[in-house]
């Protein structure tokens, strides 16, 4: 959430960055808000400051014997009327907050400007994509010929994007989530393993809600949220807490099932594992100062790169343009992987900086050692990476002409086979 008094005295520089992003927000409606609320104030001030004079005038006057009456009633009136102002302004704060609520973040200078996907910008490429002798095959009928994915069973138990991993596949995705959880931690991020379900303040804590609640599976009685990414539980561990100078920058890794309704997707990829409602992901949270955010994004990202090169995956790094990034980043790299079945790389691992976005709105701030008052903290986030995308990437690349996969060597000791047969 952007802070209220920057938006207040930016209106043309948030104009320009929202128009950057491809938005249309009318900020005269803000505007009037504002406007309403310092009107207001000043005038409960002034209601104050002459009930407390008046006030002082009763008490002298009582001691002198005099009458008081229509003084006593004046400040009666007084009091209704501040405490009518007060309704007010909590009214009219609840509409500024949700106003706030539903503004994007700004997007970082160095950000370049796009309207969307197409005008992504490709900073590094890592490893040549594999010359096959054979044609290759989409990832969905390799798993077929080995029996390790089964789709339609699980369209059976769940419905459409619902898939059930068998034998080596349901090892394989296991295997994933070990691997890339023992290269987080040996880096220095701290395993967390926390709640599926979550209530709606720690949705609004990270951008989810109000703006994406059609994305969002979610319980009626009592009411949760099914999370859509381990950014959601892990960055609301902080929620509402000073942090110390020294306990920054905090690093958690997690690996979560993960749930999205996927609104507005009807058909596309409706085959295979690459949009699903449920997914298994790992996940990198960081919680820094602001002025090493950047500096961790970049690490963020190599920490991300780094699964997909022990892994033998060719990749590339593109950073994405003001139209195509999400809601609640201020800059993202999105890490793309070569699937050979699709002739394309597809999107495996986001890594975003909020700066201040997500901590404003979770009340997550820190305090400088020796300096007074409080700062929020920057968040970031990244996934390292999405398993069931990484397990597609890993089937279409490292297939063989005879129906069988070789495990990547980084994966044996987890997998316990060489090969996938």
């Amino acid at each position: 959430m952007l802070d209220a008094r920057f938006v207040r005295e930016n209106i043309d520089v948030l104009k320009k960055a929202l128009e950057k992003r491809g938005y249309e927000i009318d900020l005269h409606e803000f505007l009037s808000l504002e406007e309403q609320r310092l009107s207001l104030l000043k005038e409960s001030e002034e209601l104050r400051n002459k009930r407390n004079t008046v006030s002082e005038e009763i008490g002298k006057m009582k001691k002198q014997g005099q009458t008081t009456d229509s003084l006593v009633a004046e400040m009666k009136k007084v009091s209704e009327r501040i405490k009518e102002i007060e309704e007010i302004l909590k009214a009219i704060e609840q509409k500024t907050g949700l106003f706030l609520l539903n503004i994007p973040n700004i997007p970082h200078e160095s950000v370049p400007t796009g309207k969307d996907e197409t005008e992504n910008v490709e900073i590094r490429k890592w490893g040549e994509p594999r010359e096959f002798e054979f044609e290759p095959l989409n990832h969905w009928d390799i798993a077929e010929t080995l029996d390790i994915i089964d789709f339609e069973r699980g369209a059976k138990i769940a419905g459409a994007r619902f898939a059930v991993m068998k034998g080596l596949g349901a090892r394989l995705e296991r295997a994933l989530m070990n691997f890339m959880l023992d290269l987080n931690t040996s880096k220095g991020y701290k395993e967390i393993f926390p709640p599926i379900l979550v209530n709606k303040e720690s949705m609004t804590g990270t951008g989810q809600l109000p703006k994406f609640s059609e994305e969002l599976f979610r319980t009626v009685d009592p009411e949760f949220y099914l999370i859509p990414t381990a950014e959601v539980p892990v960055t609301n561990i902080h929620r509402g807490e000073i942090l110390r100078e020294d306990q920054l920058p905090i690093y958690y890794t997690a690996y979560t099932p993960c749930f999205r309704r996927e609104a507005g997707s009807y058909g596309k990829d409706v085959r295979g594992l690459i949009r699903q409602h449920q997914f298994n992901k790992v996940e990198l949270v960081k919680f820094t100062r602001p002025e090493d955010s950047y500096n961790e994004l970049e690490r963020l990202t190599l920490d991300a790169e780094d699964i997909l090169q022990k892994l033998g995956l060719p990749y590339r790094v593109i950073v994405l343009c003001t139209g195509d990034m999400g809601f609640s980043a201020a800059k993202t790299y999105d890490i793309e992987v070569w699937l050979p079945g699709q002739q394309r790389y597809r999107e495996i691992s986001s890594c975003s900086n909020f700066e201040d976005f997500q901590a404003r709105r979770a009340n997550i701030r820190f305090k400088r050692e020796g300096k007074k008052g409080t700062e929020f903290v920057h968040t970031l986030n990244g996934s390292g990476l999405a398993i069931g995308r990484t397990l597609v990437a890993i089937l279409e690349n490292y297939q063989q002409k005879d129906g069988t996969v070789i495990v990547p060597e980084a994966l044996r000791q987890y997998m316990g086979v060489e090969v996938i047969r």
